[in-house]
């Protein structure tokens, strides 16, 4: 017999909105740590639940039908519209079978060049003592690659200050709905400049759509393949929406979280200089001065753990939510239909009965398939499930020819004095950026 959530241990309503609006992060830690493996508490009319036993996790993510896409990503429709990100049910799964075949690992690996060949473009503009915003030029070369992916040609300064700014504003616009949800007079000035860029967004997308139906060249870019697959059981092909909807979400996945995750990296390989001294060697060995590729990656064993780390302390996304689509039950307590159910990276992944610990960055805790080892559900930095992001292989290849790539040509070290603060929205930021000197290697 089921449970009523009631009975639970609970933090109190009065407060619950205050301390998640201030610390959202922190607030989840706390309930994790003071009442158990399913937290219920409401913000406003919503009950949520804040799932910290792994299995529950696997259990809620497995399942995509039962789970929904809870209501706070869905505000994104405006940035998103129904690409893979944001959409449900049967068109979800007949789009993501038809973008699987993009992301095979063949075609994956054939853009290992462009990442190296982009950032060395980058290396060119870096001079030996110049303080820099590591997260501002992480922020551009992953979306300067990830365009160049997509549409297989070097994009305007124009088309990606366009872009960036669309994913800035749609940033800030996330964080500002979120925190002032009970507001009843909301600012104004945050609604237009959101819909202004996702306007501006539009024309850049469909621009480049045009063009590329004028030229009669579908292409092998992702474009290209996007536009080329066929639905099996009706011979269609994505209208000109779906393929603008499927291009805004790969230009926020495919740069905003491997952005993200070099940047902490970056912060924690300066605050460890241990630990960069052990790269170095590694990267010495490895490669001695060449450049790396693809095929070097399988050289490159401690290099992988610290992009693991890096991403277990700062996920790219702190915490996914779903939503139930119907009355159910988990861990023998009852689920209502519409109760927001949330599993936390951050949470899980800095939990102390999973890792030893868990606050020190210790790229060494990898070693021996740590992550085989870990029940499913406690280390999930790309999700889980059949929703698990489908540019993982991308991602984690970027990453680590990015960072060799940087590593080989200059140290980064921290500004001093400069405090670095964390801004939880759809993806985990730095909020004013992370200053760095840079440092020939």
């Amino acid at each position: 017999m089921s449970q009523d959530l009631l009975t639970l241990s609970s933090p109190a309503a009065n407060r619950v909105l205050a301390e998640y609006s201030e610390d959202p992060l922190g607030f989840m830690t706390r309930c994790a740590r003071e009442f158990g493996e399913i937290v219920p508490f409401r913000i406003e009319d919503r009950l949520i639940c804040l799932l910290t036993n792994p299995m529950h996790i696997t259990e809620v993510l497995k399942d995509p039908l039962l789970f929904i896409k809870a209501k706070d990503l869905q505000i994104l429709h405006g940035l998103l519209g129904n690409g893979l990100i944001t959409s449900e049910g049967d068109f979800w799964q007949r789009q993501r079978r038809l973008t699987q075949p993009v992301f095979y690992h063949q075609r994956i690996n054939s853009y290992g060049a462009v990442m190296v060949d982009y950032t060395k473009q980058m290396l060119q503009t870096w001079c030996e003592g110049e303080v820099r915003d590591v997260h501002d030029d992480m922020m551009r070369l992953t979306l300067n690659i990830v365009m160049k992916t997509i549409f297989n040609r070097d994009v305007t300064d124009g088309e990606a200050s366009y872009v960036a700014h669309a994913l800035d504003e749609a940033m800030n616009w996330f964080v500002y709905q979120m925190n002032n949800s009970l507001v009843e007079e909301q600012d104004s000035n945050v609604d237009r400049r959101y819909q202004d860029a996702i306007a501006l967004l539009d024309d850049t997308i469909y621009a480049m759509l045009k063009h590329r139906r004028s030229s009669g060249e579908e292409g092998e870019d992702l474009l290209g393949m996007l536009m080329q697959v066929q639905d099996a059981d009706d011979g269609s092909r994505m209208s000109d929406r779906q393929l603008r909807d499927e291009v805004a979400s790969l230009m926020l996945a495919g740069h905003e979280t491997t952005a993200n995750s070099l940047s902490w990296t970056w912060m924690l390989l300066a605050q460890h200089p241990e630990v960069q001294a052990k790269l170095k060697q590694e990267l010495k060995m490895a490669l001695d001065g060449r450049t790396p590729t693809v095929s070097s990656l399988s050289q490159l064993p401690y290099t992988h753990m610290i992009i693991k780390e890096a991403m277990r302390l700062y996920p790219p996304v702190t915490d996914v939510s779903r939503e139930a689509t119907r009355d159910c039950e988990i861990g023998g307590y009852f689920i209502p239909k519409g109760c927001t159910l949330i599993a936390s990276q951050w949470v899980m992944h800095r939990d102390p009965r999973y890792f030893q610990h868990p606050e020190v960055f210790n790229p060494e805790r990898w070693e021996n398939d740590l992550e085989k080892q870990l029940p499913r559900g406690v280390y999930f930095p790309f999700g889980d499930g059949p929703r698990i992001c489908i540019g993982k292989s991308f991602a984690l290849m970027e990453a680590v020819l990015i960072l060799t790539t940087i590593a080989q040509a200059f140290e980064l070290e921290l500004v001093p004095d400069r405090a670095i603060e964390l801004q939880p929205s759809i993806t985990l930021r730095p909020k004013h950026g992370i200053q760095v000197v840079l440092k020939k290697a």
